[in-house]
C-alpha cells in the first residue's frame, strides 16, 4: 500500500484464473484494503472555544478544570503552544497543518472575501488530517463546532464539499457556524439540519449532547471493528459566548470572583510559576490600554462583572466534566491507554468582544451597539440561562490570558495566541505531569498525529499533488524535555494585528482593538508601532526592546513581509463591521429577491436577501381557517431578529433589537377563513447603518396597521439561529406567541417572498401574489 497516494485504489495484484473453479491451485488475490499501521493508536482532539492561557486550573487559572489536571498530571503540559487568534483560522490551520491564510481562512467564514487567503475555501490541495487518517484505515468522527464552511453553502442546495463528510469524517454531528445557544444550537447531522432531541426545559444541553453523540460513536465502532483504531475530533460550543449552564451550575462560584481582574492576574500568575509553565522569573505583561482597572469602576459595574466571569467559570467546568465523562467511558474500556488525547484549552485567547461593561447580549457588541451595566443588572438573574446571550467584560478577558497582554484577535501578542495544550497518551509517552517548553503552533497537530499514527504525510490526495506543510512534528519532545525546538518561525495576522516569530525573538504590531467592533476610521498600517522581545528572557513580551535594537527589528519586518506575501496575507484588511454584507465583502451574496416555498427553513443570512440598511417588502400568501394561527416566516431569534406571524387573528410583524426592545406592528383587522396575502413594507429612513424606518402591513391589499422602528442592527441578526417558513426555530423573536416550541403555523401557506431595496415598496409584481389579490 502507497500510504503517498490517497485514497488507496485497492487494485488486486495480476493472476492466472482457471476456467474452472476446481481446477483453481493458485490462491486467487483478495482485494487489499486500507488498514491502520499495527499498534496505530486512537486519537481524541478536543479544543475549547475562547479560552485564555490563563483560565483553566491546568495552566494556573481561576476556572476548576480537574479532568484537564488529571490528563496533565498523566501526561504532559505544553505551555508555548500558539493559535491565530480566531476561531475558522485556528480550525483551518489544525485540521490542514497548513498557515490560515495559505488554505484561504484569513478570517472567520461568515466575513470572508473574494480575496486570495480570505475566502474561507480550502483548496484541494491542502488534505485534511481526517482525510489522511481516513484513507489509512481509521474510523472518523467530528462532534461539534466546525466553522469551515463557507456561509453561502450552509443550505440543502449545497455544494457540500466542505462539510465535515466530504473533509474526510465519516460522522458529523454538530454545528456548521461559529457560535451556538447552548439550549437552542442549529444542528446538523451529516448534511442533515435536525432539531435538538430535547428542549432546554426538558434539561437540554449541547455540551452534553456532544458527548452523548461522541460516546455513542465511539461504542459503535468498537462494536463493528473491534481493531480498528478511530480519530475523534470534539470541539465544543463552550467557552464561546453565550456562556449558558444547565440548571444548578451557575452559582458555583458566587462570590468568588469579589477581588477583580487585576488582582486575579496576580493570583493566576503566582499558581502558573508553581506550576512551571511560566518561570519563576517571569512578569505580568503591561496592562492592555483602554481597559479600566478593577477599582476604577462603580460597584454597580463590579456586581455585574463578578456575575458575567461567576457564568464563564461555570461553564468551563461544566465542559471539563462533559471531557471527563469521555475520558471515563474509555478508561472503562481500556481504550484510553492507547488513545492519544490533545486537550487544546482555546482555539484563541480570552474574547474580548463582550465590551468594556460586558453584556447580556452579544450580538449587541458584534452590531457595534453598546450595552449598560443598569439594564444587565436589572436582569442578571437570567445570566447563565436561555433568556441571556451573555458575556464577560473587557477586564476579565485581559485576566484569563494571565500573564500575556491582550486578547482574540489581537494576533500580535500572546495573549491573542497562547493557548494551554495537555497530551495524554500512557502507551506512547513516558513521562507523567511534566510541562513541555518547546514553541509549537496549532500546524503542528496535523503532522504529530500522523507521526504518531505512524502514517506519511500524503503528497496526493484524491489525484490533486498536495501543497507542502507549514506544521512540524512535536512527537519529538514526547519523551525528552530538553530537545530543542523545531518549529522556529512563525507568523501571526489577524485584521492588521501582526507579528513575526524567529527563534526565540517576537516583533509584533497590535493594529486593531477588539471591541471596537464598529469602528472603520482605523490607523493605516503603516503608521502602526512595532515592538521587540526576547522572549528566551522575556517569558511574557513585558520589556520592548524595540529602540536598544533598530536593526533586528527592521530584519524582523522583512521576514514577516517575506512569510505574508509567501501564505497570501497580503493585501492586509482590518476591516470588521463592512465585511458583514456579503454584496460588499466579495463573498458570493443572495440574490434581491427569493421566493421561498413551504418547508424552507434553516437558512443563514448569506442565504437570503439581507433585509438590514434597506427598504424591503416581506410578503407571504396563506390560508387561514378557523382559529389558525402560528409563523408564517421569521429571521434571528430571541436576541435578534423579526418575525411575520397570526395571532388571535391578527397579522403581526415583531422586530427584536437585540432583546433591548421588541417592537409590534398588529393589524387592527382579523383575518377571515380562506386565502390571504401579507405583506410588510419598510421605508428605510437611510443616511447610514443601523437606522430606522417606518412599517406599513398590508393584507389582501388594504393596510391594516402602521409602526416605526427607530433603530435596527446593522450587521446580522444571529450568527446561530436562521430564517424560517412557517415556524421559529430556536429561541423565539418575541415573547408574544405564548407557550411551546416554535409556534408553527396552522393553515396552509404557500409562498413567502423576501425582496430588498426601494422599488420593493410599490405594488408587487409577483404573479401568484397578483393572482390572489385580484380575487379580493
Amino acid at each position: 500500500m502507497d500510504r503517498t497516494h490517497l485514497p488507496f485504489d485497492g487494485t488486486r495484484p495480476s493472476y492466472d484464473a482457471a476456467v474452472d473453479v476446481r481446477d483453481q491451485g493458485e490462491a486467487l488475490p483478495s482485494r487489499p484494503l486500507a488498514k491502520a499501521p499495527e499498534g496505530a493508536p486512537n486519537v481524541l482532539v478536543i479544543l475549547l472555544d475562547d479560552m485564555g492561557f490563563g483560565a483553566s486550573s491546568a495552566f494556573g487559572g481561576p476556572c476548576r478544570m480537574p479532568v484537564a489536571e488529571q490528563l496533565a498530571d498523566g501526561g504532559l503540559r505544553y505551555s508555548r503552544f500558539h493559535t491565530t487568534a480566531l476561531c475558522s483560522p485556528t480550525r483551518a490551520a489544525l485540521m490542514t497543518g497548513r498557515n490560515h491564510h495559505a488554505v484561504g481562512m484569513g478570517t472567520v467564514v461568515e466575513i470572508s472575501t473574494g480575496r486570495p487567503g480570505y475566502d474561507a475555501t480550502r483548496p484541494l490541495s491542502a488534505g485534511t488530517l481526517a482525510q489522511t487518517l481516513s484513507y489509512n484505515g481509521y474510523a472518523t468522527g467530528a462532534f461539534g463546532k466546525w466553522h469551515q464552511t463557507p456561509s453561502w453553502e450552509q443550505t440543502a442546495a449545497g455544494p457540500f464539499d466542505r462539510w465535515p463528510t466530504r473533509e474526510g469524517f465519516d460522522r458529523f454531528y454538530g454545528f456548521l457556524g461559529g457560535e451556538a445557544s447552548q439550549f437552542e444550537p442549529t444542528l446538523v447531522e451529516g448534511t442533515t439540519f435536525v432539531d435538538p432531541p430535547k428542549t432546554a426545559a426538558e434539561g437540554y444541553h449541547l455540551s452534553e449532547d456532544l458527548v452523548d453523540q461522541a460516546q455513542g460513536w465511539v461504542r459503535d465502532v468498537r462494536t463493528h471493528a473491534p481493531d480498528k483504531p478511530w480519530f475523534a475530533y470534539l470541539a465544543f460550543g463552550a467557552t464561546h459566548a453565550p456562556f449558558q449552564v444547565p440548571e444548578g451550575w451557575a452559582d458555583k462560584y458566587a462570590g468568588e470572583f469579589a477581588h477583580g481582574w487585576d488582582r486575579q492576574r496576580e493570583l493566576t500568575l503566582q499558581r502558573q510559576q508553581e506550576l512551571g509553565v511560566v518561570p519563576v522569573d517571569a512578569e505580568l505583561a503591561p496592562w492592555t490600554p483602554g481597559v479600566p482597572h478593577w477599582d476604577e469602576i462603580s460597584e454597580a459595574d463590579r456586581e455585574v462583572a463578578q456575575r458575567l466571569m461567576e457564568v464563564y467559570a461555570a461553564f468551563a467546568e461544566h465542559t471539563d466534566a462533559q471531557v471527563g465523562r469521555l475520558v471515563e467511558s474509555l478508561r472503562a474500556t481500556g481504550e484510553l491507554d492507547n488513545t492519544i488525547v490533545l486537550y487544546i484549552l482555546g482555539d484563541n485567547g480570552a474574547s474580548a468582544e463582550g465590551g468594556i461593561e460586558g453584556t447580556l447580549n452579544e450580538t449587541l457588541r458584534l452590531n457595534g451597539i453598546g450595552d449598560d451595566t443598569a439594564r444587565i443588572a436589572s436582569e442578571i438573574d437570567k445570566v447563565g440561562g436561555p433568556e441571556s446571550y451573555a458575556h464577560y467584560p473587557v477586564g476579565w478577558a485581559v485576566a484569563m490570558d494571565t500573564p500575556y497582554q491582550w486578547t482574540k484577535q489581537v494576533a500580535s501578542h500572546y495573549g491573542g495566541t497562547r493557548n494551554g495544550l495537555v497530551v495524554h497518551w500512557p502507551a506512547g509517552i513516558d513521562a507523567r505531569g511534566e510541562v513541555r517548553h518547546q514553541w509549537h503552533h496549532v500546524v503542528d497537530v496535523l503532522p504529530t498525529l500522523l507521526e504518531v499514527a505512524g502514517v506519511p504525510v500524503p503528497e496526493v490526495v484524491n489525484g490533486v499533488e498536495q501543497q507542502p506543510l507549514d506544521g512540524v512534528s512535536f512527537r519529538y519532545s514526547f519523551n525528552d524535555a530538553g530537545a530543542p525546538e523545531r518549529h522556529v518561525t512563525q507568523y501571526f495576522e489577524m485584521f492588521g494585528n501582526r507579528g513575526i516569530y524567529h527563534e526565540g525573538w517576537t516583533a509584533v504590531a497590535k493594529h486593531k482593538t477588539p471591541w471596537e467592533t464598529a469602528r472603520t476610521n482605523t490607523p493605516s498600517l503603516a503608521d502602526d508601532r512595532w515592538e521587540l522581545y526576547d522572549t528566551r528572557s522575556d517569558w511574557t513580551q513585558a520589556r520592548d526592546l524595540a529602540a536598544d535594537e533598530p536593526v533586528l527589528l527592521a530584519e524582523l519586518q522583512d521576514l514577516f513581509l517575506r512569510e505574508a506575501r509567501r501564505n497570501q496575507v497580503l493585501p492586509m484588511d482590518d476591516q470588521l463591521s463592512g465585511r458583514f454584507d456579503a454584496r460588499t465583502a466579495g463573498r458570493p451574496a443572495p440574490p434581491r429577491s427569493i421566493r421561498l416555498l413551504p418547508g424552507a427553513g434553516r437558512l443563514r443570512e448569506d442565504a437570503v436577501p439581507s433585509l438590514k440598511n434597506t427598504s424591503f417588502a416581506i410578503r407571504a400568501s396563506f390560508s387561514s381557517g378557523p382559529d389558525a394561527e402560528g409563523v408564517l416566516v421569521a429571521q434571528g431569534g430571541g436576541f435578534g431578529g423579526w418575525s411575520l406571524y397570526v395571532k388571535d387573528g391578527l397579522v403581526t410583524y415583531a422586530y427584536n433589537f437585540g432583546a433591548v426592545t421588541v417592537t409590534h406592528v398588529r393589524a387592527t383587522t382579523p383575518l377571515t377563513d380562506g386565502d390571504h396575502a401579507a405583506e410588510v413594507l419598510f421605508s428605510y429612513d437611510g443616511g447610514g447603518l443601523g437606522r430606522g424606518g417606518d412599517v406599513r402591513l398590508v393584507v389582501d391589499g388594504e393596510k391594516v396597521g402602521e409602526g416605526r422602528i427607530e433603530q435596527t442592527l446593522p450587521f446580522f441578526y444571529s450568527m446561530d439561529q436562521t430564517l424560517d417558513v412557517g415556524l421559529d426555530r430556536g429561541t423565539p423573536v418575541t415573547s408574544d406567541y405564548g407557550p411551546g416550541r416554535g409556534f408553527a403555523f396552522t393553515g396552509s401557506i404557500r409562498q413567502v417572498v423576501l425582496q430588498t431595496g426601494d422599488d420593493a415598496l410599490v405594488p408587487s409584481d409577483d404573479q401568484l401574489l397578483k393572482a390572489h389579490l385580484v380575487t379580493h
